[in-house]
Formats: C-alpha cells, sequence, structure tokens
C-alpha cells in the first residue's frame, strides 16, 4: 500500500498534479465505517465497527468475521453528496477560474448529478441550468425538489433528451444569448492547474459551460483521484494486504477516476458495477 513513483501526462507525479489543482471541497476526508459479518449458527449478524476503526487499523475484529469498509461520502453535504461531489470537487473551481457565468447540463427527473450542479454552482455563484428528462411531477420530491429550488428547470421529452449533445447545446446557445460564448467542458482541459491565466472578457457578456451528464468529463477525474489518494494514507489495512474496490457507475466516470487514483498505490484494485 506505500505509494510508488507514477507518473501522468507531462511527466508530472499524481501527488504533485494533485496539489497544484483548486478544490471544491474543503478536505478530501470522508467517514469510512467498518462492518463486521458475523457468523452465527442461523444466520449473519452486522457489526459497525466504525467506532474501532481509528484506533485498531481496522485489522482486530471477533474471531472468524467478515470485513467490509464503507466509504460514506453520503455525508459530505446536507443536499448534494456522493461520487457527485467528488466530480464536481476540482471541475468547478476550474470552470470559475475560466469565468464561467453558467452551466448548463442535464439528468433524469431524480438526477443526484443534476441536484449536486444546481446546490454548488449556487454556492460557487454560477447559474445552474438543468435539462430534467420526462414530465414535471405534481409534487416535486428528493432531488428534483433540490434541482427545482437551487436550479433553472426545463423539463424535456423524451425524445429530445435522446439526442443529448444537440439538446445541451442548442439550450447553451440560448442562454448565451447574442454576446455570450458557449464551451464544452472538456475544452478547458489545463485550466486551473497551475496555469495563471485570467480568461474573462470583462464585457459582462455570459460564459456558459456545457457539463454532461453525470459531470463525464476529464476534470471530474481528479476529484476522484484526490479521493483515493486520502484513503491509501489511512491506516484501513495490513502493509501487504490487497484491497478490492467496489462501485457502481454509470457513466463510468467515477470507476475510471478511482482506477487511476489506484494506479499509485500497491495492492489496490478497482472493480466497477
Amino acid at each position: 500500500m506505500r505509494p510508488t513513483p507514477a507518473l501522468v501526462a507531462g511527466g508530472r507525479m499524481v501527488t504533485s498534479f494533485l496539489s497544484a489543482t483548486e478544490w471544491m471541497l474543503p478536505s478530501p476526508a470522508t467517514q469510512v465505517h467498518t462492518i463486521s459479518v458475523l457468523p452465527s449458527r442461523r444466520d449473519f449478524a452486522f457489526s459497525n465497527l466504525t467506532m474501532l476503526l481509528r484506533n485498531s487499523g481496522g485489522n482486530e475484529g471477533e474471531s472468524g468475521s467478515t470485513k467490509f469498509h464503507v466509504v460514506r461520502d453520503d455525508l459530505l453535504h446536507p443536499l448534494a453528496n456522493g461520487n457527485k461531489a467528488r466530480k464536481l470537487d476540482a471541475l468547478l473551481p476550474i470552470l470559475r477560474r475560466c469565468g464561467v457565468t453558467d452551466i448548463v447540463t442535464c439528468g433524469g427527473c431524480q438526477s443526484a448529478h443534476a441536484a449536486a450542479i444546481a446546490v454548488h454552482c449556487a454556492e460557487w455563484g454560477i447559474r445552474p441550468h438543468i435539462l430534467l428528462r420526462g414530465e414535471q411531477l405534481d409534487v416535486p420530491t428528493g432531488y428534483n425538489l433540490i434541482s427545482l429550488m437551487f436550479g433553472n428547470v426545463t423539463y424535456v421529452s423524451r425524445s429530445l433528451y435522446a439526442q443529448r449533445d444537440e439538446m445541451l447545446y442548442e439550450h447553451a446557445i440560448k442562454v448565451a444569448g447574442y454576446s455570450g460564448t458557449v464551451m464544452w467542458a472538456d475544452e478547458v482541459i489545463g485550466k486551473g492547474l497551475g496555469v495563471d491565466e485570467d480568461t474573462t472578457d470583462g464585457n459582462g457578456s455570459r460564459r456558459v459551460m456545457i457539463v454532461k451528464e453525470g459531470a463525464g468529463s476529464v476534470q471530474a477525474l481528479l476529484g476522484v483521484m484526490r479521493l483515493l489518494k486520502y484513503l491509501s494514507g489511512l491506516t484501513l489495512f495490513r502493509k501487504d494486504e490487497k484491497v478490492h474496490i467496489v462501485v457502481d457507475s454509470g457513466t463510468g466516470t467515477t470507476a475510471v477516476g478511482l482506477a487511476l487514483g489506484a494506479t499509485p498505490v500497491e495492492g489496490y484494485c478497482c472493480y466497477a458495477c
């Protein structure tokens, strides 16, 4: 589990690459719960060993128990959390540094990504514009309600949503207006990574950035890699223990970020579902 020298683009070390990035989250820290499965005569008993984790390193436990660890990123923020916040960790600071005034993105009616964009953009002074698939709910609940509270929501038909790129671009053009500019998030690769450049035009025009569904962009990988760097520094496992990371994945961004973050850490393997 000792970090080994791993190079990224341009020959830069992963650690220096991440240290040059501005972050949305004040810290990569997260709660990690240890669940011990204790065999009994008839069934399995689950024992949450969270309080023992810091003291014992998670290696001691009742004899014969099988243990796994749960990363509680659902506790990062009261309204928008989980891997959605991780993917915005580096992305939002980069976009704000590029002078972005508005973000256009999309998702399902109860999209956690859309809610995260709405909440965190509101916190960072960027106007969020959310395209949600389907019809407006009679009684908004869950992430749909959060998106409505913090973002400018437009409901679109499923047939229109099937052509996501065209839908996002056309809506971004409307938001930008006659004098504004429209860009895709992946077009600003390198901004905010130690580059001292002011990209604002100073004329008050809107600078609209399109963020794909699920924040599927290169910059979104950095926050997930930052999480892995933090986890690798915890004394959760024995020095020679092989670690398997299991994650559910939709767009694949979180899984790729975890895999890249695990590359320089000996003994880590990532599995996506």
